[in-house]
């Protein structure tokens, strides 16, 4: 898989969510940007973007995922003190 076979499949589950994917082979980090995640704790957060890949980290072709979630609000106040 390649960074952006993985982010299809997050933007499948996600549609309304920006998703920048990074990474080769099988681990990959991904940045989700989303509305989706107002109110949700970090745990919930994971889970969902988690489960757009799920069967592919079961099958092996994915077998590391790192990733980081945030509202619009938060991704501007994470971006203007430039964490990623």
């Amino acid at each position: 898989m390649n960074p952006e076979d993985v982010k299809k499949l997050i933007e499948a589950g996600l549609p309304d969510c920006e998703i920048t994917v990074t990474g080769d082979g099988s681990h990959f980090d991904a940045t989700v940007v989303g509305e989706v995640f107002a109110g949700l704790s970090p745990v919930k957060k994971q889970q969902l973007v988690y489960a757009t890949v799920s069967d592919k980290i079961t099958s092996g072709e994915v077998h590391a995922l790192s990733i980081k979630t945030y509202t619009p609000d938060e991704w501007a106040t994470a971006s203007k003190l430039q964490i990623s």
